[in-house]
């Protein structure tokens, strides 16, 4: 079976409920150059991946290459999606591909997208249609095939159309279709736009007329993929822009969490706008030895209090209890104490309530608010990380516990920093770093240099969750700019916003 699925044609985002299933169970996926990557990381582990992208004079595989690709997957009894920006009947070749299968008797279905035509428009503030300016868009490719004889696009018709044009593929051709357009009877006056990589975050709008959208885009230096919007609904563009006026907008984000714990910061940083730039700085392993918590996980009932200190920390708990043929039950009457919000809700995920959640969320924070629940001898043990500051631990002891610690999981640094990452940091082009530990300090360090990362910070924006990661930088001669009240993910993207959009302000 093969799926011909629309992506959108850039914002991962914009794919349908149905299309993003299709994915998360697909054995074979066959991609567009045009189709986000980010939605690769739905991809079930094992499923081929191919990438048969094309660009002007540069095809990965042709078309009919790309037809038998299909084919072959399908009659192997594998579920194919191929993957399409835009909408796949949309200028997308779908179609032929559609017919292919159809010759060679593969079951196919398709499932639509939002074709760029729409969708590039909309989030450069520009409706196609609107009852003020016209009620009629028409779609026209703006890259015919080269091997026809003649121009099947009917210009004259165009010249007279009061309605919306929107060109796809056309900038090559950009300066001859609007030579075209006005030699048909358009007048040069007719605001026009052209739109580069819509829906994505590095998306730039350019605004002009029939006469100056060619030499504008130039000089902006306007590249493929780009749709041209022609018709009086471009003038909204100056009240209704708001993809490209958020408060991060135009910066690149340097994101140091480990693969799994960096969604929600990018999430919220590219809701601001922001391009994020993912350089994993831990890798989580299992523990060197398993004795300890294994010790602690066969006898949990006799703890009084058993304490978190990270979501890494609960999960990796949760999975050694689970391994070792054990559930929730084993911990009996132990009441929970987290350090922090994040942990807590790693906690309900598995539908335990942490009694414990200092304000302050750090070490000594939960020292303070334990310390009056703590009698002499009362069992403890703390599930934590194999390298930890030893605050907590000590406090503990202080307090005359009877105390274990058990590492549940261990953070490696990784062995390289990802090729795209590499290019923009050596080039310098990352406006904002951040970091939420003093371990991302200490690797993102140890991966490019001290005085490399010195320099960036130089040049950059630094922003750090909390104190303790901010001590770690002073460690390195770097203060950062940036610092939450409240040591969470959320706080350290709001204060993110909050500087940029204070600077903005001091500016203007």
């Amino acid at each position: 079976m093969v799926y011909l699925v629309g992506a959108g044609p850039g914002d991962p985002g914009l794919i349908t409920v149905k299309g993003l299933a299709l994915l998360r169970r697909a054995d074979v996926v066959v991609y567009d150059q045009l189709a986000n990557p980010e939605l690769l990381k739905e991809v079930p582990a094992g499923a081929e991946i191919l990438y048969v992208g094309k660009r002007a004079g540069d095809h990965a595989v042709d078309q009919g290459g790309i037809n038998e690709l299909l084919v072959q997957r399908a009659r192997a009894g594998l579920t194919v999606v191929r993957l399409k920006g835009g909408d796949p009947f949309v200028f997308g070749r779908g179609g032929e591909e559609a017919e292919e299968l159809a010759a060679a008797g593969i079951p196919f279905e398709v499932v639509p997208g939002v074709t760029s035509a729409v969708a590039a428009p909309a989030y450069a503030g520009i409706p196609v249609t609107h009852r003020r300016y016209t009620t009629l868009v028409t779609f026209i490719t703006g890259h015919e095939d080269p091997t026809k004889d003649t121009s099947t696009i009917p210009w004259a018709a165009l010249g007279q159309n009061p309605g919306t044009l929107v060109f796809l593929m056309g900038v090559k051709n950009l300066a001859e279709n609007c030579r075209r357009l006005v030699a048909a009877g358009r007048l040069p006056s007719t605001p026009a736009a052209v739109i580069q990589s819509g829906t994505t975050l590095t998306q730039r709008t350019v605004v002009g007329t029939l006469a100056t959208i060619a030499d504008r885009a130039q000089e902006a230096g306007i590249k493929p993929p780009a749709v041209l919007v022609v018709g009086g609904v471009v003038e909204l563009a100056k009240s209704l822009t708001w993809w490209e006026n958020r408060p991060l907008w135009g910066k690149t984000v340097l994101v140091t969490r480990s693969r799994d714990q960096a969604s929600r910061l990018v999430e919220l940083l590219n809701a601001a706008g922001a391009r994020c730039l993912e350089v994993p700085t831990i890798e989580i392993g299992p523990p060197a030895d398993f004795a300890p918590l294994d010790a602690a996980l066969q006898h949990l009932g006799r703890y009084e209090w058993v304490i978190f200190t990270s979501a890494n920390g609960v999960r990796a708990f949760m999975d050694r209890l689970f391994h070792m043929g054990l559930d929730v039950r084993a911990l009996g009457r132990a009441r929970l104490a987290v350090i922090g919000p994040a942990t807590a809700q790693a906690l309900r995920d598995f539908y335990l309530v942490a009694e414990v959640v200092p304000d302050t969320f750090q070490a000594e924070g939960l020292l303070e608010v334990l310390e009056p629940k703590l009698l002499g001898g009362t069992r403890v043990l703390i599930a934590r990380a194999e390298q930890a500051r030893d605050v907590l631990p000590e406090g503990l002891v202080e307090l005359g516990v009877k105390l274990d610690v058990a590492p549940v999981y261990r953070a490696l640094p990784p062995a390289s920093v990802p090729p795209e990452a590499a290019l923009l940091l050596e080039s310098g082009q990352v406006d904002i770093l951040t970091f939420t530990s003093s371990s991302t300090v200490h690797n993102f360090a140890g991966l490019i240099g001290k005085e490399r990362f010195q320099e960036l910070a130089a040049r950059a924006t630094v922003a750090s969750i909390g104190p303790i990661t901010t001590a770690t930088l002073s460690e390195y001669g770097i203060t950062p700019q940036i610092e939450p009240a409240a040591f969470t993910i959320p706080a350290l993207a709001a204060a993110i916003v909050e500087y940029f959009e204070g600077n903005v302000s001091s500016e203007q």
